[in-house]
């Protein structure tokens, strides 16, 4: 295991995804975290990685992981090890739209041993997709959340229902949710028909996905209280 250190005066926040610019999302992280940072009166140092650039040696050196919207992902395995990383050694981790997916397919290969969980999105073949089409796509749509009452979720909203904004096309595969039960990944957002929006490990520092991409709240110009959780877990 790793041993993490802090040598930084700045936060340094590993934004992992495959950056392009035409991205509402991609341009919507920098603001979020600038106005999650001036909230908190502390400085951030945003660095940009791409999927098929990341050099794993370097994780120690950061203090957060954001794995971004947009897939598919250069490099999914990437992802999936910059996440095992995060899980194991207690670093905070936030995973949005994609990331969110890549979350579940990590847990599900890496800690239940299902190595051939998939999202039909990456491998159409196969035989495990935990992550698949939506039956109604969230394209620029917001939509209602059910947050459970105790979770670290509902404990960051103070709140039982919320609304958030999507641009997304797949999530987490209903047939397949029995095998995360008694597990530590606990779905602890649902819309109202019950499908998963929100992931998290209790106990683990920071470590939460989420199938909407809060990150939209920066071009209202708004403080969201998941990303200022996200930043205080890492100071």
């Amino acid at each position: 295991m790793w041993v993490l250190k802090r040598e930084y005066a700045v936060m340094r926040i590993l934004l992992l995804g495959d950056y392009d610019q035409a991205v509402v999302a991609h341009q919507a992280i920098p603001l979020a975290i600038d106005l999650a940072a001036q909230a908190l009166a502390t400085e951030v140092k945003q660095i940009w990685v791409r999927t098929a650039e990341l050099n794993q040696q370097a994780m120690p050196e950061f203090d957060a992981l954001w794995c971004v919207p947009f897939s598919p992902y250069e490099k999914p395995a990437a992802v999936i090890d910059a996440i095992k990383f995060a899980r194991e050694n207690e670093l905070p981790f936030l995973g949005t739209c994609a990331g969110y997916q890549h979350t579940v397919i990590e847990f599900a290969r890496n800690v239940l041993g299902f190595e051939s969980a998939a999202s039909l999105e990456d491998d159409p073949d196969t035989s495990m997709p935990v992550i698949a089409p939506l039956a109604c796509q969230l394209y620029d749509q917001a939509e209602a959340i059910n947050i459970e009452r105790g979770s670290r979720a509902g404990d960051i909203y103070q709140a039982e229902r919320v609304l958030e904004e999507y641009h997304c096309g797949f999530g987490v595969n209903r047939d397949f949710v029995q095998v995360f039960e008694n597990s530590q990944l606990r779905f602890s957002g649902h819309d109202d028909n019950g499908e998963p929006r929100v992931c998290e490990i209790p106990g683990h520092r920071f470590f939460i996905g989420t199938a909407f991409q809060p990150e939209r709240s920066a071009l209202k110009q708004r403080v969201h209280p998941l990303i200022t959780a996200f930043l205080m877990a890492a100071l």
